[in-house]
């Protein structure tokens, strides 16, 4: 398993990616991580470019009334995130990496 940020100074504190290191040791991708990533890139992001949209249009379907409704709802939506789905957001990243990759 990877972990990915977005690579912005405030997650990048050194005791932030010691912790991530030990945790991930070689499969941390961020700002000065094992692979570089930049601060902002939200076309090459899963969690910008699909999970943010999809669990917002779930979790409010319901209107959450207090913060506790609103964190089972999240937990259960992303749980509940179908695997086929997540196969073809991966893929499509690989896409969009591709295509950064062949442009350049």
């Amino acid at each position: 398993m990877w972990f990915q940020q977005d690579g912005a100074t405030t997650h990048t504190a050194r005791i932030s990616l010691n912790f991530l290191r030990r945790i991930f040791p070689g499969r941390v991708i961020s700002r000065h991580g094992d692979v570089p990533w930049p601060p902002r890139s939200p076309d090459l992001t899963p969690s910008d470019f699909f999970l943010w949209g999809y669990l917002k249009s779930k979790v409010y379907v319901d209107k959450p009334r207090t913060i506790q409704e609103l964190k089972q709802s999240i937990t259960q939506e992303t749980v509940g995130i179908p695997d086929d789905m997540v196969e073809r957001v991966m893929r499509n990243f690989g896409e969009r990496l591709q295509e950064c990759i062949t442009e350049r």
